[in-house]
């Protein structure tokens, strides 16, 4: 007994006549006949009782079509909920991020426009390094990370890695630094200062790549753990930091930025996922943030 019988037995059971029921399911006559005996001789006795003007049901029959009906809107409630988790409007995702994506703006813009189209699904959110972020999306404690770029994007196939969004590195300093009256800085000004650097697993390191090649030497380096540890530390007279160009949105009391006349290097923003996701509402994020990140590269394009 299949579903599509449950249907012509309830259409027939509801028109009281097998011609009505056919034109109703858009089927001819005598494969609704067909398909009806099929049901009865499956279940093993008569459900209707046929006359020559309509057809009325048995006891067997009566009890058949409570049954039908609560199977056939169990059904329907069961594809209305799968659907709607495939499109990710029902379900929940967790996403990671670090500080570059708060301060761009780019993460809460992202969640509000999802949320939009799909207010149902839950969304939460936990700060993490780049590579804790990398760590529990692959332990599954994490759907979705953002993250600036650091090494361990180049050596996990089952992660993806997307770029979406870039922007100049500035100079954060102390407002009463020796170069603070300089604009725009040159790279090899700083070669002297103690530069204060993200430590968390190498998530700096290709700033100072880039610092290396036009230095040619390497530059003096401080290590702290975090966004605001690294502003506070400059804030505080330790030395000076490379920071994306969001972070001038940052106001520390005795913290100053300064641009450079060297368009690299820059910092990126990644958003990390599993190559293989089925989760809806973690296909429908991804989806909102692509579409995002599409139309930023067509209005800097234009």
């Amino acid at each position: 007994m299949d579903l599509r019988h449950l249907r012509y037995f309830l259409a027939v059971a509801e028109e009281g006549h097998f011609g009505r029921a056919a034109e109703r399911l858009h089927i001819v006559q005598s494969a609704l006949s067909m398909q009806i005996k099929s049901l009865e001789e499956e279940l093993g006795g008569a459900l209707f009782v046929r006359t020559s003007r309509r057809v009325e049901l048995t006891e067997a029959g009566e009890l058949l079509r409570a049954e039908a009906q609560r199977t056939l809107d169990q059904a329907s409630h069961a594809q209305r909920v799968v659907q709607r988790s495939l499109r990710g409007d029902m379900g929940s995702l967790r996403i990671g991020f670090a500080g570059n994506a708060v301060f761009s703006g780019r993460l809460m813009a992202d969640v509000r426009a999802f949320r939009s189209a799909h207010p149902d699904a839950e969304v939460s959110l936990r700060e993490l390094a780049p590579h804790l972020q990398v760590e529990a999306i692959q332990k599954g404690q994490l759907d979705l990370g953002y993250a600036p770029s650091h090494g361990g994007q180049a050596t996990d196939s089952s992660l993806l890695f997307e770029r979406i969004g870039t922007w100049p590195l500035v100079v954060a300093m102390p407002e009463d630094h020796p170069l603070a009256g300089q604009h725009p800085l040159q790279v090899p000004m700083l070669g002297n200062e103690p530069l204060i650097v993200y430590a968390a697993h190498g998530a700096d390191e290709h700033m100072l790549a880039a610092l290396r090649r036009v230095l040619g030497r390497e530059p003096k380096v401080l290590r702290t753990v975090s966004t605001l540890s690294v502003l506070a530390f400059v804030a505080s007279g330790l030395g000076v930091a490379l920071v994306p160009t969001p972070l001038m949105n940052m106001a520390i009391p005795g913290l100053i930025y300064r641009t450079l006349d060297d368009a690299q290097p820059r910092a990126d923003l990644l958003l990390i996922s599993r190559v293989d996701e089925t989760n809806g509402a973690v296909r429908a994020f991804l989806k909102v943030a692509r579409d995002a990140t599409a139309v930023t590269a067509q209005f800097q394009a234009g």
